[in-house]
């Protein structure tokens, strides 16, 4: 960490907690039987992995699955219930961002994601202390606008590139290991984030913010 000017943040399962099965469950309640093996823990399949990518927009995804859903599902209940897989952002994780930035750290987003969960629920969570998820990043990098996602390393180079950095002075934060090991072929120093302990994303910004740049 000691010579750490930048850090990346993945979104889900880091910043924002998830709950797949809630997701799962929704889904498969509005008549979506194949939901659980759409919804990977750490990667979507079919028609959200295609949401993710940026290959379909969101209409194109509620017009596919629609015709699997219960009479009466409207793309609003679709959306809704694909939404249970964010169950909250601690707005102290919002200030803890806002302290690193404070020490002269460089932040980014780098996720997995979708423009439904994007442009609705994520932008909704970060409005929280009246700002917007730009006002507490320097750069947002993410896979529907990338048309590619992690683990690809290519989506790693792109955020690299993206914004001069240097992978050996730029550590990822991020709960996938996948995606941990894909940064660290790039030169990017990554850390796996658990839901406890030292390596918990309070635990490991707290060192951060020890060590801080005082830029």
């Amino acid at each position: 960490m000691d010579n750490i000017k930048n850090i990346i943040f993945d979104l889900g399962g880091v910043v924002i907690d998830l709950d797949r099965s809630s997701a799962i469950s929704g889904l498969t309640e509005l008549g979506i039987k194949d939901a659980a093996d759409l919804l990977g823990e750490y990667e979507q399949k079919g028609p959200f992995l295609k949401l993710e990518t940026g290959e379909i927009t969101s209409s194109e995804l509620f017009d596919t699955l629609l015709p699997q859903c219960n009479p009466g599902t409207t793309a609003t209940d679709i959306r809704d219930a694909f939404e249970k897989f964010l169950v909250g952002l601690p707005v102290v994780r919002l200030q803890t961002i806002r302290q690193l930035r404070d020490k002269g750290y460089k932040l980014f987003v780098l996720s997995n994601t979708n423009p439904i969960m994007y442009n609705h629920w994520i932008e909704e969570k970060f409005r929280q202390e009246d700002m917007t998820v730009n006002d507490y990043f320097d750069g947002i990098v993410v896979s529907f606008q990338e048309r590619t996602c992690k683990p690809d390393p290519q989506i790693f180079r792109n955020l690299v590139e993206r914004y001069r950095l240097d992978p050996h002075e730029t550590v990822l934060l991020d709960d996938s290991e996948a995606n941990c090991k894909s940064a660290r072929t790039i030169g990017l120093n990554a850390v796996q984030v658990k839901k406890d302990g030292d390596d918990s994303f309070l635990g490991i910004c707290n060192r951060l913010l020890q060590k801080g740049t005082d830029k």
